[in-house]
């Protein structure tokens, strides 16, 4: 019996392409994994295209829950932004992908696990990192790295291959947007945004919802609940995570939430200029936020804010799997013990503006933060402690000054 090779498939050119390449030059048995992670109408037809590319098998597997709760979620919770603007549409996916293709490979007996992530990317170093931490006896295959092998160039190379192959593919060689999309968000690159100095294209780009410009004139107001971190319902129904999402999604579409243009740093060390969309996250992360100012206290809040951009390294790294990552997510979740309540927020062309918040666990005393003489402060209190902690810089000065006087 041939070897089996399990490849990551999305039924793209290049990972078409891939199938007969595989059986060309190893003679393994090719079975195609689609994982679902919210691609929408993108799986269409993807079981006819395998097949016709010489795949022996095709799987796809919905994971779509189990990437909110699992890993949407606790970057959420973590407020995980990497470099003040990437919401981690991608870096979240890579691992619970990576995950199922392990998961594949285990039930067909593979010995091998091949991706069409390219060699100046990051995902080759989340798909292999994740591949590695769960399954190191499997050899990972990387067309786009094995340049003696791999001689494609182009898209018209691929169709040229693939037309040699037998296989006739609905695609042209027009180029577009290279995108990656999932429930949580789409990201585009290519075109004009290969040069930082363009505007993009926002008529021809967007995909998941209209520019401030073109929202609605009329704002709309928008209730959330969490319970411990995790939001429960949307404008008083209750529904999973996932659902949540995809209503957020829905609504910030609409209203020009969520569009990010981005010159990010990649892990491979270049920089890369792209444009994401993520209505619905961008949403999610804003009333999470909301919420959680209420009940932190201040040196929690100071904390988890430095754990969070830890946590936003370690995900974009494609460090999923590791005892890092799982220690980080502990200390969040410590922290979304009393993250419950309810915020109220308007939409309006492209702004989420809050509209108050309530929490059984609010810390917030209006005796205290009101003008007037609570009876938890006394305004005496603050003189000793302005002079305690102003002690460094007034022992700092008079020492200047001193040696000043000595000149």
């Amino acid at each position: 019996m041939r070897e089996k090779v399990i490849l990551a498939y999305s039924g793209g050119l290049d990972t078409t392409t891939i199938i007969p390449w595989l059986k060309e030059n190893f003679d393994y048995d090719v079975v195609c994994c689609c994982v679902d992670c919210g691609q929408g109408n993108e799986l269409d037809g993807l079981d006819e295209r395998a097949k016709l590319s010489g795949a022996s098998k095709l799987y796809i597997e919905n994971i779509i829950d189990e990437f909110c709760d699992d890993y949407i979620m606790p970057c959420v919770k973590a407020g995980a932004v990497y470099e003040h603007k990437y919401l981690l549409g991608t870096s979240m996916a890579r691992p619970v992908i990576a995950k199922k293709l392990v998961e594949i490979a285990r039930k067909e007996g593979a010995t091998a696990i091949c991706h069409g992530a390219t060699g100046k990317g990051n995902d080759q170093i989340r798909f292999e990192l994740a591949i590695k931490a769960l399954a190191p006896d499997l050899k990972i295959i990387a067309p786009w790295r094995m340049t003696d092998v791999w001689t494609l160039q182009s898209r018209d190379d691929e169709l040229e291959y693939c037309k040699q192959h037998g296989i006739d593919l609905p695609f042209d060689a027009n180029h577009s947007y290279s995108r990656d999309r999932n429930l949580w968000h789409i990201s585009h690159e290519g075109l004009e945004l290969e040069d930082p100095a363009n505007e993009p294209n926002y008529d021809d780009l967007l995909v998941l919802g209209v520019t401030p410009e073109k929202a609605p004139d009329e704002g709309e107001y928008v209730t959330m609940t969490f319970e411990e971190g995790i939001p429960k319902t949307l404008n008083g129904k209750e529904m999973k995570v996932s659902e949540i999402i995809t209503e957020l999604n829905t609504l910030g579409g609409k209203h020009g939430i969520g569009i990010v243009d981005i010159v990010e740093n990649r892990v491979v060390g270049m920089k890369s200029r792209g444009v994401y969309e993520t209505p619905g996250g961008t949403i999610l992360m804003a009333a999470h936020e909301q919420l959680e100012e209420l009940v932190l206290d201040r040196e929690t809040l100071k904390t988890k804010k430095d754990m969070g951009n830890l946590f936003a390294q370690i995900v974009y790294e494609g460090k999923w799997f590791t005892p890092l990552r799982e220690a980080v997510q502990a200390f969040v979740d410590v922290t979304q013990k009393y993250v419950t309540g309810e915020v109220k927020f308007k939409l309006y062309k492209g702004n989420i503006i809050k509209a108050g918040e309530t929490s059984p666990y609010s810390l917030y005393n209006e005796s205290l933060a009101s003008f007037t003489t609570g009876d938890l402060y006394d305004h005496h209190d603050a003189s000793g402690f302005i002079t305690l902690f102003g002690l460094p810089l007034k022992v700092r000065a008079m020492k200047m000054l001193e040696n000043e006087k000595k000149k």
